[in-house]
C-alpha cells in the first residue's frame, strides 16, 4: 500500500532545502508524492522549481503586493486546508519557519493529518528574534508527530520541550543536499556563461584573485529601519577603506531593504549593487568569495560546507553549532562591530584559516534520504 504525502512550500529558502525530499518521494514507488506551493515568493520561488525540475501538482499563487503576515497566514490556512482536502494525504511534510509552514501545519492539524517538520528543533529562545520565526518553528513543534532534527543540537531542544524521543530523528540538514547536488551541476559550466549573468565587469571583479571579496545578504524584519542603515554605513566604510576589495550584494527585492541600501551605497565603485540571484549563480557567487555578511540562516550551514568563513548580523542564533565550530560569528548590525570583525578575519590570516577550514557541522548530504525511510517505517500515529 502506497504512503501518500503533501510537500508544502511556498519561498525560495524553502524549496531549497525541500527539493532534495520531493525528488527522492517522487523516485520511491511506494510513495506517492504531491506537492503544493503557497508562493508568496513568486519569481525567488520559479527559479528553484526550474532548476531542480519540481513541478507542483497545487498552486496558490498568493503572492500579491503589500501583503503582510496577517494576509499569508489566513491565505495558507485557507488555501492548504482546501488542497488537504482534495490530496486527502497520510501526512503533509513543511520546512522550517516561515508562516507558510505554520499555517500548513495547522491546516493539517484542523483536518487531523499528521504533520513531518523538516528542520524541526531549531531555536534562540526570544520568541522575537528572529521574528516571526521562531514563533513559527516552536509552534510547528507543537503540532508535528515527525519531528526531523538537523543536529544533535536540535534534537536537545526538542527534548528539552517535552517531545518524545521516539518522534525525533537526527538526519542532517537538507541543504547540504542541495548544495552538493548544485555545485556538481557548476562543473560543466564554462566561464562565458558566469559572465553573461554577471556582467563583463563584475565578473572579471569576482574571478580577480588579487582582490578580496565579500558577498552580502540582508533581508530580516528585525533588521528593517535602523539595523539596515547601520548595515550600510558599515559595507561603505569598508568599501572606501580597501579600494581592493569587491562587496557584491544582490538586493532583496522587499521595499524595506531596497531604499536604504540604494540610498546609502549607489554609486561607489566597488560596491556591486545587484538584482536577487537565482540559486545556481548564488552558490557559484558564494563559492567564489571570500567572506559572506548576512542575516540568513541557510548561509549560516551553506558557506562552511565551501569553506567561506560566515558574518551574521544578528544577535542570537537557532544555529549554535556553527558558532561552536568556529565556521560563523554574531556581528549583530552594529557599525563599528561589522567593520572590525570583517576587517579582522579577512586581515589575519590565521583567523581567516581557522574559520574556512572548520569542520562543518550540519550534514553529509544524505539528509533526504534519511527522511523518505523514516516517512516510509514510521506509523503516522
Amino acid at each position: 500500500m502506497t504512503k501518500k504525502i503533501l510537500s508544502v512550500f511556498g519561498t525560495r529558502p524553502e524549496a531549497i532545502k525541500m527539493a532534495p525530499v520531493v525528488l527522492k518521494l517522487a523516485q520511491n514507488e511506494k510513495i506517492e508524492s504531491k506537492i503544493c506551493v503557497t508562493a508568496q515568493h513568486r519569481e525567488m520561488l520559479d527559479s528553484v522549481l526550474d532548476l531542480f525540475q519540481i513541478r507542483p501538482d497545487f498552486d496558490l499563487d498568493l503572492m500579491s503586493p503589500g501583503q503582510d503576515l496577517f494576509d499569508i497566514t489566513t491565505k495558507v490556512l485557507n488555501g492548504v486546508g482546501d488542497v488537504i482536502r482534495k490530496a486527502k494525504p497520510d501526512v503533509v511534510l513543511v520546512h522550517g519557519d516561515t508562516t507558510s509552514c505554520f499555517a500548513a501545519a495547522l491546516a493539517a492539524f484542523y483536518l487531523d493529518v499528521p504533520v513531518g517538520h523538516v528542520e524541526a528543533g531549531l531555536r534562540t529562545g526570544n520568541m522575537r528574534a528572529p521574528f516571526p520565526e521562531e514563533a513559527n518553528r516552536s509552534l510547528v513543534g507543537r503540532l508535528a508527530q515527525y519531528h526531523f532534527a538537523p543536529t544533535k543540537t536540535a534534537e536537545k531542544s526538542l527534548l528539552a520541550e517535552n517531545v518524545s524521543p521516539d518522534k525525533i530523528w537526527v538526519t542532517g540538514n537538507t541543504v547540504i543536499d542541495s548544495l552538493l547536488m548544485t555545485r556538481e551541476k557548476l562543473g560543466i559550466k564554462k566561464d562565458e556563461y558566469w559572465e553573461d549573468i554577471f556582467g563583463s565587469s563584475l565578473f572579471d571583479a569576482i574571478i580577480n584573485s588579487s582582490r578580496k571579496l565579500i558577498l552580502i545578504t540582508g533581508h530580516r524584519r528585525e533588521n528593517f529601519g535602523q539595523g539596515f542603515i547601520d548595515l550600510c554605513t558599515a559595507i561603505k566604510q569598508l568599501a572606501l577603506a580597501h579600494s581592493d576589495w569587491d562587496l557584491v550584494y544582490p538586493v532583496h527585492l522587499n521595499p524595506n531593504v531596497q531604499q536604504p541600501v540604494k540610498d546609502t551605497l549607489s554609486g561607489i565603485k566597488n560596491i556591486h549593487l545587484i538584482e536577487p540571484l537565482s540559486y545556481e549563480p548564488f552558490v557559484w557567487l558564494m563559492d567564489q568569495s571570500d567572506l559572506v555578511l548576512t542575516d540568513s540562516g541557510g548561509i549560516q550551514e551553506e558557506a562552511p560546507s565551501l569553506g567561506k568563513p560566515v558574518l551574521v548580523m544578528r544577535d542570537v542564533t537557532e544555529r549554535p553549532e556553527a558558532l561552536d565550530a568556529g565556521t560563523v560569528r554574531l556581528v549583530g548590525t552594529d557599525t563599528k562591530q561589522i567593520v572590525d570583525n570583517i576587517e579582522q578575519v579577512l586581515l589575519n590570516d590565521k583567523i581567516y584559516n581557522s574559520m574556512s577550514t572548520a569542520l562543518n557541522p550540519y550534514g553529509d548530504g544524505k539528509a533526504a534520504d534519511r527522511i523518505v525511510d523514516i516517512l516510509l517505517t514510521g506509523s503516522f500515529t
